[in-house]
């Protein structure tokens, strides 16, 4: 096949969760970074840049070229939640610019804004509840949480942003409260819909699929967005919810960490004991992002709230998600090039 070829069939087939890729390179740049890692946190930073200016044209061309798959994965509920990648994506990189670029932050969250606006209303509604057949929890599954995810990254951009503007810090406190307030609701909807679907109807090892990591990743963003909310300027908002948030921050580091041994179990049930080939796919993003969230989130948390052990955790846990991204990005690339050297072969 050739280029053209190629790049039109990747648009075609583009999935509603790409933007996972951007979330992944982004919050591994931006633990990087706090690490004072700034050489390798750049080079993340202008990849995941390139990518999300690549992957915002690539849906655009699916929208416009391929519109009737756009849709239909809109109305797949297995699939449709991956659409808020998109936000997500944008909101991870505009906190990782915020201190390089704080003009283009603020853009980024007013497209996040308005994007988590239109899909929190748009996608429940197609994918969900104008669907005939029933029941839908069958469908559900560890997509459902990147909902709470883009959520939280408004929240977290929002509240990251009040510091670098002279006016509107009343109105970024507001949003960054609601969209942090919706992402905490979300998540104990979406924990309830996929554990009745978990323990009501069949379960395979293919079920567990790799986007079921968000649903820690969508805690552990949970803690960052929430500290963040709680170092802003004293406004009405922020003084009556700060006290509820500083402790809840707290509990979901304690879950997302509680998380991650049974998701590791999950994956060596579902790899090493019904040996399901471990080969590459591009919801392994969705693993990336939690763990480089969790890293973030531990240093993030432990500097906020003087929680040492807290902080050397998330530092620690930094090179196990650099180390995910590398195999990952390793095992992308490979995928690209082995199909190519098979149709020179040919």
């Amino acid at each position: 096949m050739s280029p053209m070829g190629r790049i039109g069939t990747a648009v075609a087939d583009l999935p509603p969760g790409a933007f996972a890729f951007v979330m992944a390179t982004g919050i591994v740049s931006v633990g990087l970074d706090q690490q004072g890692l700034s050489t390798a946190s750049d080079a993340l930073l202008v990849v995941a840049v390139v990518a999300y200016a690549l992957l915002v044209l690539a849906l655009v061309g699916r929208i416009v070229g391929h519109r009737e798959r756009a849709v239909a994965d809109l109305h797949d509920p297995r699939r449709a939640f991956g659409y808020f990648t998109v936000v997500a994506g944008s909101g991870v990189l505009a906190v990782r610019l915020l201190e390089v670029q704080p003009t283009m932050s603020a853009v980024l969250l007013a497209v996040a804004s308005v994007v988590w606006l239109v899909l929190g209303y748009a996608v429940p509604w197609a994918a969900v509840l104008s669907r005939a057949q029933r029941p839908v929890l069958t469908e559900a599954n560890g997509t459902w949480f990147i909902w709470v995810v883009a959520s939280q990254s408004v929240a977290t951009t929002a509240a990251g942003l009040e510091p670098h503007v002279t006016r509107g810090q009343e109105a970024l406190a507001i949003l960054a409260v609601i969209a942090w307030s919706v992402g905490v609701v979300l998540y104990a909807a979406c924990a309830v819909f996929v554990a009745l679907r978990l323990v009501q109807y069949p379960l395979t090892p293919e079920d567990l699929d790799p986007p079921y990591w968000v649903s820690m990743g969508a805690v552990a963003i949970t803690v960052v967005a929430g500290a963040k909310i709680v170092e802003m300027t004293s406004t009405p908002m922020v003084d009556a919810t700060s006290g509820l948030i500083a402790g809840l921050v707290v509990l979901c580091w304690a879950w997302a960490s509680w998380l991650i041994p049974v998701l590791f179990a999950v994956g060596v049930w579902r790899h090493v004991v019904h040996r399901i080939p471990l080969r590459y796919e591009s919801t392994w993003w969705s693993i990336v992002f939690p763990l480089g969230m969790y890293a973030v989130a531990g240093m993030y948390l432990g500097r906020a709230d003087s929680l040492p052990i807290v902080e050397s955790i998330g530092a620690a846990w930094l090179w196990v998600a650099a180390a995910a991204w590398t195999f990952a990005a390793v095992s992308m690339a490979l995928g690209w090039v082995r199909p190519r050297r098979r149709g020179v072969r040919a």
